[in-house]
């Protein structure tokens, strides 16, 4: 193992405290920061002696950095203890899931085509596209009442024609 260069060593020796109050102050933890701070030590020894550095406190503090990030990361994923992390279920539907939704959206499809066609585009405008009484009556040409007809009509006939879910 090569020695790494002295004025290196020096300077990390000379911004140990500090370092170890930064990665304090960066992880929370006062034992993780000065694992970290003990880390870059180890790896400051490991720097080969040919290498030019050319700020040495920002080596450093770089160094440093990333041992704590990874150490962050190791504990996070539970690397320490051999348990595999905990796993996030998956909030979309399954395949069997899916597959009655295609089912039911099917018989609805179906039902909907039975109606009389100002039923069912007065259920569709109205559910759909959440236009008023007003609105689809201006459409259709029909009063509101006529309007509050039809939608009733076309809620019996789904309802009647679906399965309860």
């Amino acid at each position: 193992m090569t020695r790494p260069p002295p004025r290196l060593i020096d300077s990390f020796l000379g911004l140990y405290d500090e370092l170890a109050r930064n990665l304090r102050r960066r992880t929370g933890d006062g034992a993780r920061a000065e694992d970290a701070v003990q880390d870059t030590y180890l790896r400051l020894l490991d720097v080969e002696s040919s290498q030019e550095i050319r700020d040495r406190r920002a080596f450093i503090y770089r160094v440093a950095g990333n041992l704590a990030i990874d150490a962050a990361r190791r504990d996070q994923r539970g690397a320490g203890d051999g348990e595999p992390p905990p796993s996030i279920p998956d909030p979309s539907p399954g395949p069997e899931q899916r597959a009655l939704a295609h089912e039911r959206l099917q018989q609805l499809d179906r039902a909907l085509r039975e109606l009389p066609p100002n039923a069912r585009l007065a259920l569709l405008l109205f559910r759909v596209d959440g236009l008023s009484h007003a609105q689809i009556a201006r459409r259709l040409a029909v009063s509101e009442s006529m309007v509050a007809k039809y939608i009733g009509q076309a809620m019996r006939h789904c309802r009647n024609r679906l399965p309860a879910p």
